[in-house]
């Protein structure tokens, strides 16, 4: 791990400072930092994912621990900072590029690293990171709901993203990710932070965050797809009543005619609002629409 002191002149050696565009906040709290490690339990079989791992201050840690770390950097110098500061630890890939290859797709050449990683490794995948603010909401429901599926997430993020993933019904912050997270797993905030345990200091309050995926959670959802377009169809109109939503339908949903006859199996007031109804909620909207299109196929 790197002291403040350590980052800067690293970042000094190369020319460069902080960029304020791709919001580089270094974690710089060394306890902080152990914490981080410790809350993820990993295990010599995981498998990590770094993402804005900056100047590999997180990543070594992370290696000592884990089967293989794939830390991921969007900045070119710092990218090959970190891949110099770790060019002893084998079990570290360092990848320079955008995580995100659009706002629903993790870039391929990361995804295809975490494949070819799980082959080799029986144990879990794990997202493990000092999240860069910009990405933290998309990334993190990409690897709920995509192709390529964390069992569990250790994060830094915003505080204000922090209370987007932990809010319940009736919370202003309640939406889309909040109700993914507890459709699928468990999430708590293991420690709310100071600006001051970063470098450069943010303007905001972050928080330190787990998620676990919970196996019994997911395979109560027939179509994670389908559940995501019943979540913002509803979330989108989340003021008005449930079954006024209904007029706004479109993509698959716009096939479904019986709209009164679901709310009632699923024991929902049609009056009630979206923000009111709870994750199984829409979890059941979601599955009897999905028997409805499938025995029309």
């Amino acid at each position: 791990m790197q002291t403040k002191q350590q980052i800067q002149q690293l970042l000094a050696s190369a020319g460069v400072e902080p960029n304020k565009r791709l919001g580089q906040h270094f974690l710089i709290d060394l306890n902080l930092m152990r914490l981080l490690v410790d809350t993820a339990n990993i295990s010599n079989d995981d498998i990590v994912l770094e993402v804005g791992c900056g100047t590999g201050s997180l990543t070594g840690a992370l290696a000592e621990r884990s089967g293989k770390v794939i830390a991921v950097e969007m900045d070119k110098t710092l990218a090959k900072i970190a891949a110099r500061e770790l060019a002893t630890v084998k079990n570290v890939e360092v990848i320079n590029a955008d995580i995100l290859e659009s706002k629903n797709t993790i870039n391929r050449t990361i995804s295809g690293a975490v494949e070819m990683a799980r082959k080799n490794r029986p144990g879990r995948f794990l997202l493990v990171s000092n999240l860069p603010y910009s990405v933290a909401s998309p990334l993190m429901m990409n690897l709920i709901t995509g192709s390529t599926v964390a069992d569990a997430m250790h994060v830094t993020v915003q505080k204000k993203v922090a209370d987007r993933m932990t809010a319940v019904p009736g919370d202003k912050h309640y939406g889309t990710l909040s109700i993914h997270i507890a459709a699928t797993g468990d999430v708590k905030t293991e420690r709310v932070l100071k600006p001051t345990v970063f470098w450069p200091q943010p303007q905001v309050n972050s928080a330190m965050i787990s998620f676990v995926r919970k196996a019994e959670k997911g395979s109560r959802i027939q179509s994670m797809e389908l559940l995501g377009e019943v979540i913002n169809l509803f979330m989108q109109h989340r003021r008005k009543m449930i079954k006024a939503c209904t007029r706004f339908v479109a993509g698959k949903l716009a096939e479904i005619n019986n709209w009164p006859e679901i709310f009632e199996k699923c024991g929902i007031d049609p009056h009630n609002r979206p923000e009111q109804l709870q994750p199984e909620d829409f979890i059941s909207i979601s599955n009897l629409c999905h028997e409805y299109l499938t025995s029309k196929s």
